[in-house]
């Protein structure tokens, strides 16, 4: 059971069934996240990627605050059909875009297709550190970020990351958010070489 915290759906309750293995994200630290992101972006205007989408905690709190464009992907069938049951439920169909497969597999198939502002990532808490690190950088290295875009990799706290794009770390609790710069673009003047 999860609560779209703003938006639309204030306040609503979206309950999966007992059966599903789930950890949808805090209200404490998913009201933190958002208040981060809506200091930086206009939610309306921004297209949002959701890896490892699970039940839609953060692909719907993003639909409720009338962003149009969100691509949730996730690899189990019973939680993309819920993703798709739910968002037809709450007319978020046309917003919200679900994509069933692994989450690597998906990022190199679609690598250099489509940039995103922000892009999200909640891969399961046990799930080692350098699979991680695959994420970041796939979603780094193929242009899955707009230049103004940012990563947000949610991970357990204990998890330190060191990399040269990271530029904040923040804890609530257990969970914490690490966020990341896209890729500087390469300097593709061409240099003067003297005679």
């Amino acid at each position: 059971m999860y609560r779209i915290i703003s938006g639309k759906w204030k306040a609503k309750k979206i309950a999966a069934p007992k059966n599903f293995d789930v950890r949808p994200t805090t209200d404490f630290a998913k009201e933190a996240l958002f208040s981060i992101l809506e200091n930086t972006y206009d939610m309306q205007s921004v297209s949002v990627l959701d890896l490892f989408a699970g039940i839609g905690s953060i692909s719907f709190e993003f639909a409720s605050r009338g962003c149009g464009d969100i691509t949730s992907v996730e690899m189990n069938p019973k939680h993309t059909s819920f993703l798709n049951t739910t968002a037809s439920e709450l007319g978020f169909s046309l917003q919200v875009n679900v994509q069933r497969g692994d989450v690597f597999d998906w990022l190199k198939k679609f690598r250099n297709k489509k940039s995103f502002e922000i892009v999200f990532s909640d891969a399961p808490f046990e799930m080692e550190e350098k699979k991680y690190q695959e994420i970041i950088s796939l979603v780094l290295n193929n242009k899955y970020l707009k230049e103004n875009g940012i990563l947000v990799v949610e991970h357990q706290s204990r998890m330190k990351f060191d990399h040269p794009n990271l530029m904040d770390t923040r804890k609530y609790g257990n969970v914490s958010f690490s966020f990341f710069r896209p890729n500087k673009e390469e300097d593709t003047t061409a240099i003067a070489t003297e005679e």
